[in-house]
Parts: C-alpha cells; structure tokens; sequence
C-alpha cells in the first residue's frame, strides 16, 4: 500500500505553537515542520517537497491509523517528536556468492584475488556483528566494536616473504576482528576527531564489504591496498569543504609485522563543488625487514568522485613503490592501478555497475607475480527493503585477462606436480545475496537501511 506524503519546507509558515497555519490533514512531527497526506491547501507549492511512503500491512498500517484519526474522531493534530539518528548502532550483515568460474580450476582458486577467492562452490564470504557508539557535541566519546567470519577474511593474514613480511602472533584469531577502537571528539576549533585501535582503513575506493559498493566482486585496486589499520589517528574539518587526517599506524598490512617502527598516512578531502569531491591518500612507512629510510615504501591514492542524483562516477589511481631489502642491488620495486567506477539507478530498486580497471605489477611486489592485469565487471542489482531488513540481489559478469612473464589464470587441473596450469582469460559469472539490517538508539527510530557507497574517508562508515 502506498501513500503519498506533503512536507512543508524550511521557508513555511507557522504559529506559535510550531503548527502549520496552510489548511489540510496535518501531523506536527518537529518544530516548524508538517506532513499531510493530501497536497495541502493556501500555500505556495515551492513550500512543499513530494515523498512517497511504502507501508506494508499489518502493525504498520494499524499504528498510520492510529496516528492519522486519534480516538476522540475528526483529523484532530497529533504531535510527536522527529527522532534523528541516535549515537549508539548495531547490526548484522551476511554474504554469500555462488561464482562460476569457466576456466573450472580444480583448485577451485581465483589466483591473485584476497576477497571472494573461490570460485564454482558455494561461497559464505562474510558474516559480520558490530556495535558503534558516535562521538557527538553532547557524548564525546565513542567506540567501535564487531566479529566477521568467513572466506573474505582467510587471506587478511599475508604469507611470510623474503622482504619480511610474517603474520602478527594471533593474526588467525585477530582477522576476525571487524573493529575495535575507541574515540574522542575533542574541543578543538571545528572539533578533532581522536581515534585509536582497529579502524577502516583510509586507503581506497571501495570497501572490504560487498554492500557498500557498486559491484559485488572487490577491484585489484581494493585488493591490494590496506582495508583495515592499526594505530591512532587525528580528523578535522577545517571547513564545509576541506577535511584533513594525520595517521600514525602500525604499517601497510596491520596483520604483518617486519619490523617495530610505525608508518605513517595523511589524508585531504575537498569538496571542489557540489556534486565533485577530490581525496589524496598518501602512505609512508617502512614494510620490511631493514628499517633504514631507503627501504621505506610511498604510496599514493588519488579519487575524484561525481555524485549525480542517479549516476555516481569516479576515477581512482594508485602508484607504489619501494626498495627490494631481499635483492643484492636493491632494485626500486614499483606497482600502480587505474579504476574507473560507475554506477546508475536505472528505476526504484534496479541498479547497474560497470568497472573497468588495469593493475601493472611490474616486480610481483604486492600480487606476487609479474603481471598485467585488466578487467572489466558489470553488475545488475535489486534492492530489498522488508520491514527491519534490507538486502541486494545481485547478478555479475567480470572478464579478467592477466599477461606477463607470471600472468595468468588457474585453469583445470595440474600440469605437472604441484603446478596448476594456467591461462591468460578469465570469464566468471556471479549470483550474489547481500542481507543486513541496522538499527540505532534514537526513540522510535527502530532499524535504519544505511546502505550506501562511497570510499573509505570516514572511520566508521565501510
């Protein structure tokens, strides 16, 4: 069933007592704010702003009636308080795929891949809980807290390398942390954010979870760039438009230790107009075994983001590079990455992604191979919102084609001892079900969709 709701905007009249003087069904849910259920009469139409409710039957419809016809008979005016979101959420999220893999690896592995890596089975990606409390003017301090499980998070924890790299003691148990900081809203000019412990990594596009993008399967971009970190860090906005982020963390991959100095981040946001947003990620640190400056590693993520009011574009670029410590002459290592992300809201629930990117890792520095890699992944969405839960059906095809002296894709079975055989091409076909709900402390406010996209600029988001 639906209804069809008149909001009064920002500029319409009032009484005294905050009520509408327009005529018409009204309910006072805030001050100098009022809803009807038929276009309201006597006032100007740029005063109000058209919304369409989907109620569904049942206790829905029993308390919309309550509210709209109250026991003493007539439209009598019933007020009620605009709940906004509370500071306090928690929730739930599942993930689960079933890819087609046409290449049949007996294996049953997508080579270079850290997220979704196994194909033609049947694939529980990501099971996760949270609790979060938001900092605010009024509750400075917050925190985060949440479990996962599942095949995302196998390949969190990196396999020793000859540079240094080896998995922190505990690093199996502690790839099941989805968070666990706590933070600070200092009063500081604009307000500075502290935050210390286990967060969303700064890095990136895209997040570590499925629902938060515009397709199912995660980019080598993604892949390849930190989706968590360890340390502490500082947020300010220096005004509507800037915001800027200093991060002292523990290094590139917060399950790998090589050594005991920290590395360190900074990030700037700038929203250049209305519908554009520029962010420069920048990573400094040493990720190997020698601590000495020139073996240090730079890395640099640069996104620029179009948002329309049913098209998202962006672009995003990666460039790494380092000193090979393991190597005699100590070669310089380089890897880089270009993205290209769009998203459209064809009609109501449909949406449809398209992802076209390369990955060039010239010294198998990061993907372990020599390889160049393109892809291109088109991803048909329907969204599901039922009462408390939310949830994405999602259906995707993705050609991947990896060339290079160590390119290539696993392909049926060994070729020889120990060795997969392996081919340039790669087709997958993809179903995907998305299911989570999410709720917060506000009064009245129930479960909240907070489904969304975007990169990773914000802690606690993604």
């Amino acid at each position: 069933m639906q209804y069809r709701i008149w909001t009064a905007g920002s500029d319409a009249k009032s009484d005294e007592k905050g009520q509408s003087r327009c005529e018409g069904m009204c309910l006072r849910i805030g001050d100098n704010l009022g809803e009807w259920v038929s276009p309201p009469r006597n006032c100007p139409s740029k005063h109000w702003v058209h919304h369409r409710w989907t109620v569904r039957y049942g206790w829905s419809i029993v308390l919309l009636i309550a509210l709209w016809f109250p026991s003493e008979g007539g439209m009598a005016k019933v007020q009620a308080e605009e709940a906004g979101p509370g500071l306090w959420h928690w929730g739930a999220y599942l993930d689960v795929s079933y890819p087609s893999n046409f290449n049949f690896p007996e294996n049953h592995r997508w080579r270079s891949k850290i997220t979704t890596p196994r194909t033609n089975e049947f694939t529980p990606n990501m099971a996760l809980g949270y609790v979060r409390k938001d900092v605010g003017p009024d509750s400075r301090w917050g925190m985060e807290l949440g479990v996962q499980r599942g095949y995302d998070t196998r390949l969190l924890v990196p396999a020793p390398t000859p540079q240094g790299d080896k998995p922190v003691p505990g690093g199996e148990v502690l790839r099941h942390v989805h968070r666990a900081n706590v933070s600070y809203l200092a009063p500081i000019g604009n307000g500075l954010t502290l935050t210390a412990g286990l967060f969303n990594s700064f890095i990136g596009y895209e997040s570590f979870y499925s629902r938060y993008n515009g397709n199912y399967t995660r980019s080598y971009m993604a892949d390849n760039a930190p989706y968590f970190m360890t340390g502490v860090v500082a947020q300010y906005p220096v005004n509507d438009t800037v915001k800027l982020a200093f991060y002292v963390i523990n290094g590139y991959n917060n399950l790998s230790r090589p050594n005991t100095l920290p590395s360190y981040g900074a990030q700037v946001s700038w929203n250049l107009a209305p519908r554009w947003t520029l962010t420069q990620n920048i990573y400094y640190g040493p990720d190997q075994s020698d601590m000495s400056l020139t073996f240090w590693r730079t890395f640099s993520d640069t996104i620029v983001e179009w948002k329309g009011d049913a098209w998202t574009l962006a672009f995003a670029y990666d460039v790494g590079t380092e000193k090979a410590v393991e190597q005699a002459s100590h070669p310089r290592l380089f890897w880089t990455s270009g993205v290209l992300f769009a998203r459209w809201n064809v009609s109501g629930p449909w949406s449809l992604g398209v992802r076209p990117e390369i990955y060039w890792d010239r010294n198998a520095r990061l993907t372990g191979s020599e390889q160049f890699i393109t892809a291109v992944t088109s991803t048909l969405d329907y969204k599901i919102v039922a009462g408390r839960h939310s949830g994405l059906l999602r259906l995707e095809y993705r050609f991947d084609r990896s060339t290079g002296q160590q390119g290539g894709y696993f392909r049926g079975g060994e070729v020889s001892p120990g060795v997969m055989g392996l081919t340039a091409n790669q087709h997958l076909l993809l179903f995907g079900l998305l299911w989570w709900f999410d709720a917060d402390s506000a009064p009245g406010s129930g479960f909240r969709d907070v489904f969304g996209g975007g990169h990773r600029t914000s802690l606690s988001a993604r």
